[in-house]
């Protein structure tokens, strides 16, 4: 699913409510609500995992050693 990314995800969505919502195509062998249901189910299932790995991504940890800065101060050459 990562592979396929978000748009990916939300085209497979949009297909799949297409097939099962707005059309009345009848395929000998296929019943194209069925099809469009699963394809919903995978772009939903595909925008899960996307966003699940993107927020793991985001965790950001500080840092555990304090940053020390070697500059002299200018003011106390004053």
């Amino acid at each position: 699913m990562s592979h396929m990314g978000l748009g990916g995800c939300i085209i497979l969505i949009a297909a799949g409510a297409i097939l099962t919502f707005a059309t009345d195509w009848e395929v000998e062998g296929a019943n194209l609500d069925v099809i469009g249901l699963i394809l919903m189910a995978v772009g939903i299932i595909g925008v899960a995992t996307f966003t699940s790995i993107a927020r793991r991504r985001r965790v950001v940890v500080p840092p555990t050693t304090p940053v020390v800065e070697d500059r002299p101060n200018p003011r106390t050459y004053e």
